[in-house]
């Protein structure tokens, strides 16, 4: 997956791609419809090696994935998440449903499980937990050279992941009421076994050693459930940060793709420089995740290298600073700034959801204004002239 030198003239950038997880909901009333089998049997699909996105099922009939291609540039990227939303829609449209970015539903809902042999193995197994569990997240892989670069990027981000649930955070409701989070969708993930922040692993043959550990306990199906906040892809040579609430603006979406690629591009240089990995614990990462589900952005984080409460734009602009070399290598500083600057200013989907119940008092409305925003035909409150467009 080499590509050719950014436009700065830097060396070839990593390559990323992304996975949104929508809701399929009403077009009129905004209740989920179990619609995911019907409209992938209707949706023509570009074939796989046509590099364009593609949709799949998730494990509820209310989901749909798009997967999008590997990309090497932002503005890529932006195309990519712009397609994704568009043929997830236009699938749903052809069952009188539409496709939105909203990480639970804020209207009661009653999942409908896909009967596939895996999902209804995991139904057996864990219960209430995935007849309850219709959560939307957002996946970003990035291109690694090996397997032990891998778990040595792996080791750098951890601590850094908590920052990017709370610039993401889109799921305040849940079963029709305000659950007081801005990620609720994260409460609600953490009920599997194996979801969350993981201890450092020090090397390629101890991540594995560890995954192995997790599976000849019987408590898991497959490695498939190893459900860790960032992981080793099984299927394709990248790590995969799965922390994320998927956006409910594309804009945002793309912005924390491009962090994240360049949080991998940081850690790898300062593997090679023998740089060690942050020391903060498993447990006090899930301290920090809890506070960025709980607020987003609106309140205070723990910092990511000290472990202390502090106002939510400090800590992202810690962050910045952070990976600022690596964002202008890519080209891509200008733009991220602005979009993480607008998150700050506006606020994630959360505040967008709230803000919606408070003028409507209507949960409903609260889906259906969102659409608008997945699809970019609604009108925000603030946009900055260099907004990264999706539309």
């Amino acid at each position: 997956m080499t590509r050719p030198p950014n436009r700065s003239g830097g060396r070839p950038q990593r390559t990323f791609g992304v996975e949104e997880e929508f809701l399929l909901v009403d077009a009129t009333t905004g209740q989920p419809v179990p619609a995911a089998e019907a409209c992938l049997a209707k949706a023509p699909q570009p074939p796989e090696t046509s590099g364009s996105s593609l949709l799949a099922l998730e494990v509820q009939q209310e989901q749909l994935e798009a997967v999008g291609p590997a990309c090497s540039t932002l503005q890529e990227m932006i195309a990519a998440i712009r397609e994704g939303r568009r043929l997830a829609d236009e699938a749903a449209r052809l069952v009188g449903a539409r496709a939105v970015a909203v990480a639970t539903s804020p209207v009661p809902a009653t999942p409908t499980l896909v009967p596939q042999p895996r999902f209804l193995n995991i139904a057996t197994r864990f219960g209430l937990t995935l007849r309850e569990q219709l959560t939307c997240g957002f996946h970003v892989h990035v291109r690694i050279t090996d397997g032990e670069e891998g778990v040595a990027v792996l080791d750098r981000i951890r601590v850094w992941l908590p920052v990017l649930l709370a610039l993401s955070a889109n799921s305040p409701f849940w079963q029709g009421a305000d659950t007081g989070y801005a990620s609720f969708r994260y409460q609600a993930w953490n009920r599997w076994p194996t979801a969350g922040p993981c201890e450092r692993f020090g090397s390629e043959r101890e991540y594995h050693r560890y995954v192995q550990s997790l599976l000849t306990t019987g408590v898991l199906l497959d490695e498939g459930m190893v459900y860790f906040d960032a992981r080793l892809s099984r299927n394709h040579p990248t790590v995969e940060v799965r922390i994320a609430d998927v956006c409910m603006e594309g804009s945002h979406a793309a912005a924390i793709a491009a962090i994240v690629r360049a949080l991998v591009e940081r850690a790898a240089q300062e593997w090679r420089a023998g740089i060690s990995a942050p020391r903060l614990s498993a447990g006090q990462l899930r301290l920090a995740a809890w506070k960025a589900s709980q607020s987003g952005v609106e309140d205070t984080l723990l910092h990511p290298l000290l472990n202390t409460p502090c106002p939510a734009g400090e800590v992202i602009q810690v962050l910045l600073s952070h990976i600022r070399p690596a964002l202008a290598d890519s080209g891509d500083e200008e733009q991220v700034t602005v979009e993480v600057a607008r998150i700050l200013a506006s606020g994630t989907g959360s505040r967008r959801q709230r803000e919606i119940m408070m003028s409507t008092q209507s949960l409903p409305a609260v889906v259906l204004e969102a659409i608008g925003h997945t699809h970019g035909t609604a009108t925000a409150p603030h946009r900055p002239s260099r907004r990264l467009q999706t539309s």
